[in-house]
């Protein structure tokens, strides 16, 4: 069979990162990013055009300077279990941490979405990009990179376990001869690791797609190695195609190299199309956006999330920019580490940093629809992705990439016409995981 382009959608609800002007747009809803309707509509728009997935980030933390749909947001879990009743086929994505949840409960949460929505459930596992969050948990500091990322490894097997705990036939609901459930077909789990000791059993049986899909978002080596032994979906950084194509060859590589199949772990790459009647239309578009959203105060902000929303307001702006390596560690620290090299070897200004952040780069997925489909067209063969996480501004974007942009990959058999399965893993082409207690054991297990 042919390779073909997975789609999901990112709602952005009044504005993530980076878009500081998005809740003034006359078209958005002030209360998008708490009103369930908003999520609903969204979610249809793109069943209606046949997307593999909605998908709902989420953080813990927050202060006056973040981003405004960060300020006043739904929890996922309960958001998506909304959606699910509203909705037949798209899949339903949703980030929780690793470093702030235990695995019991959150396996049995999205265990519960995955039987509500039939099977669509996916899990973007994260280790917390916020260090503020430990103070909302008890904690006095976030959990250093090697830590959160053994803990997030050893939490997703417990998860896998727990959701493992009935085989398929473990309820025969026999009225004659009064067996509700065969006890032999229930298994404890019994961890005990590094991080976690989990008794088990999970009080919830499979969904038909056996177990949620596992998505994660890492690019430090630790994110990629997890990625690698646990992902089932990717949502990578994109950059330039080269840098796509650079991600993509080398987590097909470690994928293999932990003895897993590449074609079973999906990489998709953000994607914002700003879609219009010409490409001329589309150019000047993009760069109203830009101008839309430009605010220094918002960038500095910003800015200081990479070093656990560290307020670089208090230093001299035309200053040299500050020694906050120390701070890197515990926060973004692929990022912002990269961000003080280049300060260093530039001698740049803190208010050059800032800048440098949020300037205008020109977005490859911006035209006329045919313009449009060409890129990516482009960048599919060229090995930089097997999906895009597509985010627009307002419902009349998503219409434009919908009614312009689809059909035409659609009449080059880049993207499906109909749905092929019911189920997150069906339509992403992905295995339904066998249960650990009626197969072999694999090192994988261990």
């Amino acid at each position: 069979m042919p390779r073909t382009i997975h789609l999901a959608l990112h709602p952005y609800g009044v504005g993530g990162p980076g878009q500081h002007g998005l809740w003034k747009d006359p078209s958005v809803a002030k209360n998008a990013s708490i009103d369930i309707n908003y999520y609903i509509k969204q979610a249809q728009a793109a069943e209606h055009a046949l997307f593999d997935a909605l998908f709902v980030v989420d953080s813990q933390f927050i202060n006056a300077t973040y981003p405004s749909h960060y300020l006043n947001r739904l929890e996922p879990l309960t958001l998506l279990s909304a959606v699910a009743t509203h909705t037949r086929h798209i899949g339903l994505v949703g980030t929780a941490s690793s470093t702030y949840n235990s695995p019991f409960n959150l396996a049995r949460r999205f265990a519960s979405l995955d039987h509500i929505s039939g099977g669509r459930a996916g899990w973007n596992v994260v280790t917390s990009f916020d260090t503020g969050t430990s103070r909302n948990y008890g904690l006095d500091e976030h959990l250093d990179y090697t830590t959160r990322y053994g803990r997030a490894l050893e939490f997703v097997k417990v998860a896998r376990g727990l959701w493992d705990s009935y085989e398929d036939d473990a309820f025969p609901a026999d009225v004659e001869r009064d067996i509700f459930l065969d006890p032999a077909k229930l298994h404890e789990l019994n961890h005990e690791g590094e991080h976690f000791k989990v008794a088990g059993p999970l009080n919830l049986s499979r969904s038909p797609q056996g177990q949620p899909v596992i998505f994660q978002a890492g690019v430090s080596e630790e994110g990629r190695d997890l990625a690698a032994q646990v992902a089932e979906g990717i949502y990578a950084p994109g950059g330039s195609l080269q840098q796509a194509q650079d991600y993509y060859a080398d987590i097909k590589k470690r994928t293999a190299s932990y003895g897993r199949d590449p074609e079973h772990i999906k990489i998709f790459i953000h994607g914002g199309p700003i879609v219009a009647a010409t490409d001329e239309a589309a150019q000047r578009r993009e760069r109203e956006i830009f101008e839309e959203d430009n605010d220094f105060k918002g960038n500095l902000a910003l800015l200081g999330r990479s070093f656990g929303a560290y307020d670089f307001s208090a230093h001299d702006l035309d200053a040299p920019f500050p020694d906050v390596a120390h701070l890197a560690e515990k926060g973004g620290r692929t990022g912002a580490s990269k961000l003080i090299e280049r300060a260093k070897a530039e001698n740049l200004t803190l208010r050059q940093v800032a800048q440098s952040v949020s300037e205008f780069r020109r977005s490859p997925f911006v035209g006329a629809p045919a313009t449009v489909a060409d890129t990516i067209e482009k960048w599919f063969d060229a090995g930089t992705f097997d999906g895009i996480n597509l985010a627009f501004r307002n419902n009349a974007d998503l219409e434009l990439f919908v009614d312009g942009v689809v059909p035409i990959l659609q009449k080059r058999g880049l993207f499906r016409t109909e749905y092929a399965a019911d189920t997150l893993r069906g339509n992403l082409g992905l295995p339904v995981p066998a249960n650990r207690n009626t197969r072999e054991p694999s090192l994988a297990d261990h």
